[in-house]
């Protein structure tokens, strides 16, 4: 029998944490005089009791550790709870949402997705502005420690190959898991300061440049602005274009430099490959526009700099319609939105890693077939890649897909076109943000989609964010049997 008091423990200290970070944009309210605090102060109360009487209930169950099945449900039930509470100054805040849209919006913003029910951004209170970036933030942190703790002893999606990844440097064992995730996040506290300092040096309110800190840095992609990032001029374009590169590169590669050594950041190939697909993508479009305008020019490269970016990360902020841009360049979104970040990272969607042991497992078996006498053996990062990882990989490329097909033909029963069925489902499932036509494009957002849709998103969001497997598993009958 699963022991559930363990997995209530932790989700009820989560939920009355999530109601203590409610003060922040309370304090928000209460500096900017709009009256709208007592929002927050009912949500922030509402929220702490029920997670300190949670936790109170289940205290009598933590003596030992999780198992195994205890992980995986918690690391599921955490991504769904969440929300429920983070939706409420939505419902009774100024934007007077529906549960469905509530819920949907803070869905987007924990799994730092991006996309968003809401117009008229500008006219938003300042604590609803601030609560949506930080939801955002902790998301992208939360996300972080999943990625490089949970992720990795669950041994799904191939994310094994990292089990000592953040624990061996030159031969130093650095600390265990618990102070690895405390080293990150202090990482990622000064990495949004020093974001947000820039942010403001370029001509940004401080008020803007902190959301927009938080939302950079989780490669969230939500503004304070309905002409998203459009609002501001090249300085904080280049800016924002350096921080979600740096929020998409392995958080451990930076404990390691903290650490004293560099050479893991300079050797790691999957950086190499992801700053390379930036590299070439940036400069396709760009060639592109150039082509189409019939002159070169320095807004062009800084819009495709600045987009290419954006989408390949999972941010989801846009500086400009590229649905205008030609079929080219939408076609190519598309398919960089798939590819993602690095493992271990805020970014989202499949990852770079996965791609490159894809790849090393078709050269190895391209080599058998022309040499069948020969014994080759996928590498990844100078070491031999095991069947199990491989396994692994697979499986998550096959249920990726799968997934991509049935949340996209879901999508379609609820009356959506095609373009923003097929767009809608890659979007909500690699955490992007936008997707794709004029209803869901960089110009739209979801608001006019049916109930129905917004709630096939939302949980597409939620199963993209765990890496698929951690939550497919949980509905397979030996998983309750065993």
């Amino acid at each position: 029998m699963l022991d559930f008091r363990p997995i209530g423990y932790v989700i009820g200290l989560l939920v009355a944490t999530l109601g203590f970070t409610m003060l922040a944009p309370l304090a928000s309210d209460l500096y900017a005089q709009n009256g709208h605090w007592t929002v927050f102060l009912e949500a922030s109360i509402v929220t702490m009791l029920t997670g300190g009487l949670i936790a109170l209930a289940c205290s009598n169950g933590v003596e030992a550790g999780l198992s195994l099945r205890q992980t995986f449900l918690l690391t599921s039930l955490v991504w769904l709870t969440l929300p429920l509470f983070g939706a409420i100054p939505f419902v009774i805040g100024a934007t007077n949402a529906n549960f469905t849209d509530a819920f949907f919006e803070a869905m987007s913003g924990l799994t730092t997705t991006g996309a968003t029910v809401f117009s008229g951004l500008e006219a938003l209170p300042d604590g609803i502005k601030l609560w949506r970036g930080m939801l955002q933030w902790l998301g992208g942190v939360g996300i972080i420690v999943v990625a490089m703790v949970f992720l990795p002893e669950l041994r799904v999606g191939g994310m094994q190959i990292f089990r000592t990844e953040g624990f061996e440097t030159s031969g130093k064992i650095l600390p265990r898991a618990g102070e690895i995730a405390s080293q990150i996040s202090v990482i990622y506290v000064a990495l949004t300061i020093t974001c947000a300092l820039v942010y403001s040096a370029f001509g940004m309110g401080n008020f803007d440049a902190m959301v927009h800190a938080m939302t950079t840095v989780s490669t969230g992609g939500m503004a304070n602005s309905d002409a998203s990032f459009g609002y501001y001029g090249e300085a904080v374009h280049y800016s924002a274009s350096i921080f979600m590169i740096l929020a998409a590169l392995p958080f451990v590669r930076y404990v390691q430099l903290v650490a004293g050594t560099a050479e893991p950041i300079l050797k790691d190939t999957q950086i190499h490959t992801f700053l390379m697909i930036i590299f070439v993508c940036v400069m396709l479009i760009s060639a592109w526009v150039w082509g189409r305008d019939g002159a070169v020019t320095e807004i062009a490269f800084r819009e495709a700099v600045f987009n290419v970016t954006s989408i390949i990360t999972g941010t989801g902020y846009a500086s400009a319609d590229y649905m205008t841009w030609g079929t080219f360049p939408v076609v190519m979104f598309f398919f960089i939105g798939l590819i993602g970040g690095c493992a271990g990272s805020t970014a989202c969607s499949v990852k770079v890693f996965r791609y490159q042991l894809l790849f090393a497992s078709v050269k190895s078996q391209i080599r058998m077939i022309h040499s069948p006498s020969g014994v080759f053996t996928p590498r990844y990062q100078g070491r031999p890649i095991t069947e199990e990882v491989l396994n692994s990989v697979m499986a998550f490329f096959v249920a990726f897909l799968l997934t991509l097909g049935l949340v996209a033909t879901l999508l379609s029963l609820t009356g959506l076109d095609f373009i923003t069925s097929v767009s809608g489902a890659a979007t909500a499932i690699a955490n992007i943000g936008p997707g794709l036509g004029s209803e869901i494009g960089p110009s739209g957002n979801f608001a006019g989609l049916n109930d129905a849709a917004k709630w096939i998103i939302a949980i597409a969001m939620f199963v993209g964010r765990l890496e698929l497997m951690a939550v497919l598993v949980i509905f397979t009958t030996s998983f309750w049997r065993n």
